[in-house]
């Protein structure tokens, strides 16, 4: 079948079109031909060698993808051949079909296209599991994530917002910013004019920041944090080691937890999913949340678009078709 293929690891030049062999779908598993998958920060990093899929995992990029069950494997129920559903993926999705663990299926949200679907799996499942299962934002709370204009900060933004909280972000330029206040934002700080230490100790603290840089904003998030405020840290593209201010979190009786959710267990991500279903779809249906799509590309244009994402110009997600 056709698939992107990897001649080793380094910049977006290793990745083309080729073909693999195809999947079947084991025992509990639904096979997708897919119809589009989206392009996230964990599959640059995987083309670059830095993370590679869990074991079991195809070695095909892509984290998420929408389409049309072709065939179900031995025990599922609830789905059928033909049925339009977009999924959660640990590799594979940047192919033709992908074998999925039936817990990582979803429906298409109402409303949505079966393309846009495509760049929702993996910011939903990662906004609901951070922010709200380990982190429980509550309604009226303050709320920051770092770079609001990207796939993760577009559906943090528009989910939080929509669930009452006061959202804050970071961003770039004018541009971004703006959108950030058109997804919810009500407050969105330029981090090369403005420092968001300030603004968030004026306002009196973050109570759950959602972080993608890692080290270089470990010890700044930890003073903007409020009073039993929780920092979920989810990336590292400022660096793997910092300096953790141990006094400080104890003074605040704050916490600081690093996730990941490709290597989770099968259980885990089903209750995920299971839960953005329940509580992030619906928000989708009565356009509270929108899928935010920067381009629309052919499969074959995948090394145009990993060196788009890597330019950092872009707002919300790109999205390949087959």
């Amino acid at each position: 079948m056709r698939a992107v293929v990897t001649t080793g690891a380094g910049g977006p030049e290793v990745l083309s079109v080729g073909d693999v062999a195809e999947p079947t779908a084991a025992a509990g598993e639904v096979l997708i031909d897919v119809v589009a998958t989206a392009v996230n920060r964990a599959d640059t990093m995987q083309r670059q060698g830095f993370y590679p899929p869990p074991p079991g995992a195809s070695e095909v990029v892509g984290l998420e993808c929408s389409g049309r069950i072709a065939a179900l494997g031995e025990g599922v129920e609830g789905w059928s051949v033909g049925d339009e559903v977009c999924a959660l993926l640990a590799g594979g999705g940047y192919a033709a079909r992908v074998a999925v663990p039936v817990g990582q299926v979803m429906p298409i949200p109402a409303g949505v296209s079966l393309v846009e679907a495509a760049c929702l799996p993996e910011v939903a499942s990662t906004v609901w599991s951070n922010v709200y299962m380990t982190a429980h934002l509550q309604k009226g709370e303050r709320f920051l994530v770092h770079g609001g204009a990207g796939g993760i900060g577009t559906m943090a933004i528009q989910l939080a917002a929509a669930r009452g909280a006061e959202v804050f972000t970071t961003a770039g330029s004018p541009e971004k910013l703006e959108l950030c206040r058109s997804l919810g934002a009500a407050h969105a700080i330029d981090y090369r004019e403005d420092d968001f230490v300030e603004v968030l100790t004026e306002a009196g603290g973050a109570d759950v920041i959602l972080d993608n840089m890692g080290a270089k904003y470990l010890g700044r998030n930890v003073t903007a944090l409020a009073t039993g405020g929780r920092l979920v840290i989810i990336g590292m593209q400022g660096g793997t080691k910092g300096e953790l201010d141990i006094n400080a979190l104890l003074r605040k009786r704050a916490s600081v937890t690093a996730t990941s959710l490709r290597a989770r267990p099968l259980a885990e991500k089903a209750a995920i999913c299971c839960g953005v279903v329940e509580n992030v779809w619906p928000l989708v249906a009565s356009g509270a949340i929108r899928p935010i799509v920067e381009a629309t590309m052919p499969l074959e244009d995948v090394a145009r678009a990993h060196r788009a994402m890597e330019d950092g110009g872009h707002a919300g997600k790109f999205v390949l078709t087959l």
